[in-house]
């Protein structure tokens, strides 16, 4: 039993660490070659905060552990609205100005409803698999024409400041990039193995490891960006981490573990997990759109979202003791 603990421990740390490295690196990479801030921000940002639960849900659907994958992405979907926007917050009330992010939250609000309705059959088939990867690929194109056509976006101005603060020379960048990303796949690998014996050594479904050990330690990384953006007052920031980590979970995270293998989808998933993720979704594009003007989350309204994520947690624990 300590093995496994100590596996899940050790990977979630250099999880965390290789993921900062990347993220830094292939920034600063994107930045000499051109790219625009908010694209920076939107694309290589996003893809990089994600990219945990990216390799973990890969890796968990190859070997066959498809609730560990499926948890992986919904959780982390729950965890970023609930447990780190809550938190965020809590710290700093939460204003969104970006007209990119508050025309993001209908789409991300879109993909839920189809995410619902692809697991509500009880499989997700490779031709599902498809269709997702195929939305998000007409997402990043959106993106990229969305950053094109709004260049003084609010979120242009942050992440200007930001990547300006984290300058690297080119070398350094590179280095941090491979190097990054060669550890994230090698933690990911520790992670899931470790997460898939504790399962087995206490006799819970992998699904519930997914929702709630693996989704925490995955989103680690957009929790660690968020607060420290929110404490800088880059509040877009904050809140694009959240639209697009958990844009990137729905579609090419849950997309790529379908087209290794189909997954077959415990029930429990649609009748619990999948509607507590749509309710938070619905709840950010209330709370973020801004009806009459820019939106906001307050500290009333995190610390609501704060108290969802311990009571969905909480249910979860008593489920696995049932």
């Amino acid at each position: 039993m300590l093995l496994p603990i100590i596996a899940i421990i050790a990977g979630l740390a250099l999880l965390i660490w290789s993921t900062d490295w990347f993220i830094d690196g292939a920034a600063a990479v994107s930045r000499y070659f051109g790219m625009s801030s908010l694209l920076i921000g939107m694309v290589v940002v996003g893809f990089g905060t994600s990219l945990p639960e990216m390799v973990v849900s890969v890796i968990s659907a190859a070997e066959g552990n498809a609730g560990i994958a499926l948890g992986n992405a919904y959780g982390s979907n729950i965890t970023n609205i609930a447990l780190i926007l809550g938190l965020t917050a809590l710290i700093n009330p939460l204003t969104v100005n970006s007209k990119v992010l508050r025309k993001e939250l209908p789409v991300l609000t879109g993909c839920t409803l189809l995410a619902a309705w692809q697991v509500w059959n009880g499989i997700i088939s490779r031709l599902d698999a498809i269709v997702l990867l195929s939305v998000f690929a007409l997402l990043v194109g959106w993106t990229i024409w969305q950053t094109v056509r709004n260049p003084s976006d609010e979120l242009e101005a942050e992440m200007e400041r930001e990547l300006a603060s984290n300058a690297l020379p080119l070398r350094t960048a590179v280095i941090r990039l491979l190097v990054g990303l060669t550890l994230v796949v090698i933690s990911s690998r520790i992670l899931v193995w470790g997460a898939v014996e504790l399962a087995h050594l206490f006799g819970v479904s992998d699904l519930l490891i997914g929702l709630t050990i693996v989704a925490i330690g995955t989103s680690l990384p957009e929790l660690a960006s968020s607060i420290i953006a929110t404490r800088k007052g880059e509040y877009d920031i904050a809140v694009g981490n959240v639209i697009g980590s958990n844009l990137f979970n729905t579609l090419a995270v849950v997309g790529l573990a379908g087209v290794i293998q189909p997954i077959d989808v415990d029930p429990s998933l649609f009748n619990r997990d999948i509607l507590v993720m749509l309710s938070l979704t619905l709840s950010l594009f209330v709370l973020g759109f801004g009806w009459k003007g820019p939106g906001r989350i307050n500290r009333i309204e995190g610390s609501f979202l704060l108290l969802c994520y311990f009571g969905y947690t909480t249910w979860l624990v008593r489920t696995a003791m049932m």
